[in-house]
C-alpha cells in the first residue's frame, strides 16, 4: 500500500505523464499479473511454494530500490513493471501455502486472520505512504522494499515448505475428500470441479457490484453533497476499514458453524441492500447506514469465499487453481467500471444503485441454490467422479 495507491499521482505529477499515458501504463501493470500468475502457479505446484515465494519476492523488492533514485527518470516504469511481474509469480504460491497450512476445520479463522492482517496493513500503510509521498518520495519505494524483505524474511526463517508430498497426493485419490487430487492436466482438473467454477463466476458478479464503491460512489457523494462530497466519501471509506478491523473476528465466529456457501449467499443479500439503497435519497445518515451494510457483506464474503474455494480445490493443483480462479472472479470487477459508466451516462447515477442491488441479490439466490444442489447431489460439494 506504499506505492500503488499513489502511482497515478507519481506518474503524472513527478514524471510528467498525461492522464491517458498513466492510465495505459497502469493497465499494462495490471495485465502483467496474468502471465505471471500462470507461470507462478505451475512452478509452485511443481517445485514448491516457499522456494518460489522467497526468490520472487526478493526480486520484487530489489526492483523498488532503484526507483527511489531520481537519476533513473522514466526508467522507473520498467522497474515497477518487473516488480509487479515478480509479485504476480508469488500470488498463487502464497494462496496455496495458506491452504496447505490450514485444515477444513481451522481454515475459516486462518483465512479471516490473513484478511484482518491485510486490512491493518492497508490502514497503516496508506497513512505512512501519504506522508512519504509529500515529504520523502524516494522512501515510498525504499519503504516498500523494506516491507517486502521483512515479510519474506519471516517466511524464509519460520515457515517450512508446505507443498504436499507425492505420498500425500497419492493418498488423496479415491478418498472422496473435497480436495481429492486429480491426475489430469489443469483443464481437466478444472472441468472436474463444475460447482467450484460456477461458484467463482457467481462471486464475480459480487465483484461487479462491489467495484462501484471506488468508481461511482465517490461521484454519487459529489452529486449529492457538492464540495463536501469528497470529505464524506473519505469518511465512508474510514468507516469501512474500521468495521473490517473490529468486526472480522466476531463475524467469523458467528458464521463458523455455517456452510461457507450459505454464508457467501448471505453476503450477497447484504451487498444487494447496501448498494441497492444508496441512491434512495441525498441523506448523509443513509450513506453511512448503507456503507455499514455492504461492509458487513464484504466481511462475511471475505471470511467464507476463500474457505469454500480452498476446500474444493484438488490437493494436486492448488497453486494452479489459485492462478486461474482469481482471474475468473475478477472479470466482473474488471468490466464493471466501463459498463456501469455507460449506464450512468445514459440514465444517471441514482438509477444505477437498484440495478446493482438486483445483480447482487440474483447472484446471492443462485449461490444459495448451488448449495442446495450440492447437498441434494448426495456427494461432497464440488466433487465429480472421473
Amino acid at each position: 500500500m506504499f506505492v500503488f495507491p499513489f502511482l497515478t499521482l507519481y506518474l503524472t505529477g513527478r514524471l510528467g505523464m498525461s492522464q491517458e499515458e498513466a492510465g495505459v501504463f497502469i493497465m499494462i501493470v495490471n495485465l502483467a499479473y496474468i502471465p505471471a500468475n500462470f507461470i507462478g502457479g505451475k512452478i509452485a505446484d511443481t517445485f514448491g511454494r516457499k522456494k518460489l515465494m522467497v526468490m520472487a519476492q526478493v526480486l520484487s523488492g530489489l526492483c523498488y530500490i532503484p526507483c527511489g533514485f531520481q537519476s533513473i527518470g522514466g526508467n522507473v516504469r520498467w522497474f515497477l513493471l518487473a516488480s509487479v511481474f515478480f509479485d504476480g509469480l508469488t500470488d498463487p504460491a502464497r494462496s496455496a501455502m495458506m491452504t496447505d497450512l490450514t485444515t477444513p476445520e481451522n481454515r475459516r479463522p486462518g483465512f479471516s486472520l490473513t484478511y484482518l492482517g491485510h486490512n491493518l496493513g492497508f490502514a497503516v500503510g496508506m497513512i505512512i505512504a501519504g506522508f512519504l509521498f509529500e515529504k520523502a518520495t524516494s522512501w515510498l519505494f525504499w519503504g516498500n522494499a523494506i516491507a517486502i524483505f521483512t515479510a519474506i524474511g519471516l517466511v524464509a526463517l519460520k515457515v517450512p515448505e508446505t507443498k504436499p508430498t507425492h505420498e500425500q497426493v497419492e493418498a488423496s485419490f479415491g478418498s472422496g475428500r473435497e480436495d481429492e487430487g486429480h491426475r489430469g492436466n489443469i483443464v481437466q482438473a478444472m472441468l472436474s470441479r463444475p460447482y467450484l467454477i460456477i461458484f467463482t463466476l457467481l462471486t464475480g458478479l459480487y465483484g461487479f457490484v462491489y467495484a462501484q464503491h471506488r468508481f461511482i460512489l465517490p461521484l454519487q457523494t459529489k452529486e449529492f453533497f457538492g464540495g463536501r462530497g469528497s470529505v464524506i466519501y473519505g469518511t465512508l471509506m474510514t468507516l469501512n476499514v474500521m468495521m473490517v478491523i473490529v468486526l472480522s473476528t466476531p463475524i467469523m465466529t458467528l458464521t463458523q458453524r455455517w456452510r461457507p456457501v450459505n454464508a457467501v449467499a448471505l453476503s450477497g443479500v447484504l451487498f444487494g441492500l447496501g448498494f441497492g439503497l444508496i441512491g434512495l435519497a441525498p441523506s448523509i445518515p443513509l450513506m453511512y447506514i448503507t456503507t455499514a451494510i455492504w461492509t458487513l457483506g464484504e466481511i462475511v464474503n471475505a471470511t467464507n469465499e476463500g474457505t469454500y474455494i480452498a476446500n474444493h480445490t484438488p490437493i494436486s493443483h492448488r497453486a494452479r487453481f489459485q492462478a486461474i480462479l482469481p482471474l475468473l472472479a475478477g472479470f466482473g470487477w474488471s468490466i464493471s467500471p466501463p459498463i456501469v459508466g455507460a449506464f450512468t451516462d445514459r440514465f444517471g447515477l441514482r438509477t444505477a444503485w437498484p440495478f446493482l442491488g438486483a445483480i447482487a441479490a440474483m447472484a446471492s439466490l443462485a449461490i444459495w441454490y448451488l448449495g442446495v444442489i450440492e447437498r441434494k447431489a448426495g456427494r461432497k460439494p464440488g466433487a465429480v467422479k472421473d
